[in-house]
């Protein structure tokens, strides 16, 4: 059974930075997998921050959060990032862990979700 946990999130100021972190566990970092952030605030949809291919390291980001978040990798410990800096207000979100094998298809597999609030 996979499952993934996310950590790392709270209130944090403008201009400010955390670190997103998320356990898979039940799950192989093999050279199919993608480990992907999404994020979702209130009364918008989910959207796609950032992805990472486990096997390569190659990585994709949201164009509002290029240059500011980076997403990597630790395959040994079956863990994923996402560091977060200079936070803004419209970074505010629940922040989710997605994995998804492009070998075998869906399902993809979701975690519990982490708040991140940027407020003064």
């Amino acid at each position: 059974q996979v499952r993934l946990v996310e950590s790392g999130g709270g209130l944090v100021q403008p201009g400010g930075s955390l670190r997103l972190s998320c356990v898979a566990s039940g799950l192989t970092f093999s050279k199919y997998v993608i480990m992907r952030w999404y994020r979702q605030a209130p009364g918008k949809e989910r959207e796609l921050v950032a992805r990472i291919f486990v096997s390569t390291g190659i990585t994709m980001y949201l164009d509002s959060v290029k240059g500011r978040f980076t997403i990597s990798k630790d395959n040994a410990k079956n863990m994923v990032y996402l560091q977060m800096t200079n936070l803004k207000p419209e970074d505010t979100a629940v922040y989710y862990c997605n994995a998804f094998n492009s070998l075998l298809g869906p399902p993809d597999y979701w975690g519990q979700g982490t708040q991140v609030t940027v407020s003064s």
